[in-house]
């Protein structure tokens, strides 16, 4: 030290506080935006139901036999179904073929994935092996149809797709 004059050491950069520093927010970013995505991901397991498993799995499998039992009965009888919607699609008209005539039907238009949008309609026969009833809109989509009696003693199923042409064929597979 010359002269009484202390001596400062300084860095070429003046010292910080880490906050201010960009390399810890880059570190820490990374882990953030996991964290962030698991919970949103979380948040969408929780509130939205997919539906695409049973609660009752186990019995629906051992009811697949007697669902075979009633498509064969639907063979012997020779059942066939032509399921038509009117222009406006607020009306269904089941016309059935095969041995012997119901009094009524149970259509049911099954939705894939979404349980909740499932439609059940009974159907009084008009008379010549028609059936008919009225039915609200259906959205989009691909949908499973099933025809049976009001006993459930024997059923038909087709595919159809809405919006497409309001036709489809139900034969026992």
């Amino acid at each position: 030290m010359e002269d009484g004059k202390k001596m400062i050491r300084t860095t070429p950069q003046s010292a910080r506080p880490w906050f201010r520093e960009p390399w810890p927010w880059l570190l820490i970013s990374g882990p953030a935006l996991t964290v962030a995505a698991g919970l949103a991901t979380l948040w969408l397991a929780v509130a939205s139901d997919d539906g695409l498993v049973a609660d009752d799995y186990y019995k629906r499998g051992l009811a697949i036999n007697r669902v075979l039992t009633r498509e064969a009965v639907a063979r012997s009888h020779h059942y066939r179904a032509h399921v038509v919607l009117n222009p406006a699609r607020d009306r269904v008209r089941v016309t059935l073929a095969g041995d012997g005539m119901p009094r009524a039907l149970e259509l049911r238009i099954l939705h894939p994935t979404r349980a909740g949008l499932d439609r059940l309609l009974t159907l009084p026969a008009a008379g010549g092996g028609v059936y008919e009833a009225r039915i609200a809109p259906l959205p989009a989509g691909h949908w499973r149809l099933v025809v049976e009696d009001e006993r459930a003693t024997w059923r038909l199923a087709g595919e159809w797709r809405a919006p497409g042409p309001p036709v489809a064929r139900l034969s026992a597979n």
